[in-house]
């Protein structure tokens, strides 16, 4: 009898043991169409709905969405998987500008068909938010949810811009040691960096969205000091499920980083993904 106890002891512990490491981190790698390797990491149920995190412009997808417990929340109900972007973090970096731009959000959607994910809730932050928007404008059906962090889609018109109320001018103090700490990454590559800035568009490569023909739900987390009125003026205007959260006291830096962030932009982005949730 002790023994058949002991048997079921162990088979539930190790069974418990599977679940959890089913939700801790784990480090992934996959080759580009044009055979660069890409490092992403991946949490959460393996059953839940995708969540894509695409980080910002010098971030990483650790520095961008773990150190901050944002990747821990959405873990609790979906499948996390955070790219970090060509050029930085742990995936290769060129020093050509040649291999970035569109290649950047193309990156995504190899990612995606890498890891067989048909649609996902996609969020990105200001780098991030500029390829969310790009793949918007080429793979719609791709998404369940787009949310932006530290971005948004500014008005083309210049009718429109006149409109735009004007957005404050203060900065939060705090940005400043942030912004030094982010400067800091080990993993960071100047030159990568500078090749990403100094990609030169193509004409046909600047794909513009038609925000009225988008259809499924949309987030904007943005801080105080970092222009909301600029960045969503136009998606109050033309989205058909649009919600915009702004962050007092926040700026670009301190709205997202570990330490700066305040706990509204966790719970604002899990409310809206779940609330918003579909089943695969």
């Amino acid at each position: 009898m002790r023994t058949s106890r002991f048997i079921a002891f162990v088979c539930i512990a190790l069974g418990f043991g599977s679940l959890l490491r089913a939700s801790e981190p784990a480090d992934g790698y996959f080759t580009t169409s044009d055979g660069l390797k890409i490092h992403y990491i991946e949490t959460g149920k393996p059953t839940g709905s995708p969540v894509i995190l695409i980080h910002g412009y010098t971030g990483t997808a650790r520095g961008n969405w773990f150190v901050n417990g944002i990747a821990d929340a959405l873990a609790a109900n979906h499948r996390v998987v955070a790219i970090d972007c060509r050029g930085h973090g742990k995936s290769d970096k060129p020093h050509e500008p040649e291999k970035y731009g569109p290649r950047l959000s193309q990156d995504v959607i190899e990612l995606m068909d890498h890891l067989k994910i048909d649609k996902a809730h996609v969020h990105g932050y200001s780098m991030g938010g500029m390829l969310t928007t790009q793949l918007l404008a080429k793979h719609p059906e791709r998404f369940l949810t787009a949310a932006y962090g530290g971005s948004g889609v500014p008005e083309v018109d210049p009718a429109e811009k006149e409109k735009v109320p004007a957005d404050k001018a203060e900065r939060d103090p705090e940005e400043a040691t942030a912004a030094k700490t982010l400067a800091g990454n080990p993993d960071r590559d100047d030159k990568a960096l500078t090749a990403v800035r100094n990609y030169k568009w193509k004409p046909e490569e600047r794909v513009q969205i038609d925000l009225t023909k988008i259809t499924i739900p949309v987030l904007a987390i943005n801080g105080e000091f970092d222009q909301p009125n600029a960045k969503t003026h136009r998606m109050q205007r033309e989205l058909k499920n649009f919600k915009s959260v702004v962050l007092p006291g926040k700026s670009h830096l301190t709205a997202i980083m570990a330490g700066y962030m305040p706990k509204e932009y966790i719970t604002e982005l899990v409310a809206f993904i779940d609330a918003n949730d579909k089943k695969q």
